[in-house]
């Protein structure tokens, strides 16, 4: 019989598993070895072209397990049948974190999405503190869009070089921490973000592209912000608002 501890420590190792798909997204994965794999999955169906071809030399030239699978199971490692190609693979990338791990940081600041459905706009907001001096991003796989190749593709090569942490929701996380200044950005706020001073650690929280920050986030969050904006203009797209806030100044 299994140890509960064993069984523990296999769940968290998959969790920390990013499962990734589609030949073009696969292929660079491949072609980066900085970027840990743990297998590779292909359907049995592939065409063997030149792009499946390169997919299995890099692979093998890396000494990587090759599993093929019929179409159904591939596309339940992925997730995404209409896109996937017939390619998948699990990757461990060193930036691919358990948002447990921000217990562990002395100091921070970072970017929190709620309900982002777009997955341009949640590459966008990974780029943008990729390129800033905030220390990361946090994902939840509930309620927002997934990490796919659309979003890998927006961040613009910038995904794997900042640290993302995975929760299963936002509220979870927020829940438990301790000490944290946590920021909801709102065009209703009375406060705006100019005059703010983060503590030493501060989550930023930026939610739905129409809705805003969901209810229930808002309720664990310390305050609200707003980015003030002139000429009756009323929002500004999520992925411009975090830029902003990634690159402001702050005072003290």
């Amino acid at each position: 019989m299994k140890s509960k501890n064993s069984y523990k420590e296999k769940k968290e190792f998959f969790n920390s598993l990013l499962t990734l798909y589609g030949r073009q997204v696969v292929k660079e994965v491949l072609e980066d070895e900085s970027i840990d794999v743990y297998k590779l999955h292909l359907a049995k169906t592939n065409r063997f072209d030149d792009k499946i071809k390169k997919i299995i030399n890099l692979a093998t030239n890396r000494g990587i397990e090759i599993l093929y699978h019929d179409k159904k199971e591939l596309s339940r490692i992925s997730k995404n049948a209409k896109q996937d190609q017939g390619v998948a693979i699990d990757t461990k990338p060193a930036t691919f974190k358990d948002a447990k791990e921000i217990k562990n940081l002395k100091s921070y600041k970072l970017i929190a999405v709620d309900g982002i459905q777009n997955p341009q706009n949640l590459g966008m907001i990974i780029r943008v503190v990729a390129g800033s001096e905030f220390d990361g991003i946090i994902i939840p796989k509930k309620n927002t869009a997934k990490i796919s190749p659309l979003v890998i593709k927006a961040s613009a090569g910038t995904f794997f070089k900042v640290p993302v942490y995975h929760c299963e929701t936002l509220e979870d996380v927020l829940k438990d921490m301790d000490d944290v200044m946590t920021v909801s950005l709102s065009s209703y706020a009375k406060d705006d973000i100019y005059n703010f001073k983060p503590k030493n650690k501060t989550i930023f929280v930026f939610g739905n592209e129409s809705e805003g920050v969901s209810k229930g986030v808002e309720k664990l969050c310390n305050t609200s912000l707003k980015i003030p904006l002139q000429r009756g203009v009323e929002s500004l797209n999520v992925a411009t608002a975090a830029a902003i806030v990634a690159f402001m100044r702050y005072q003290g």
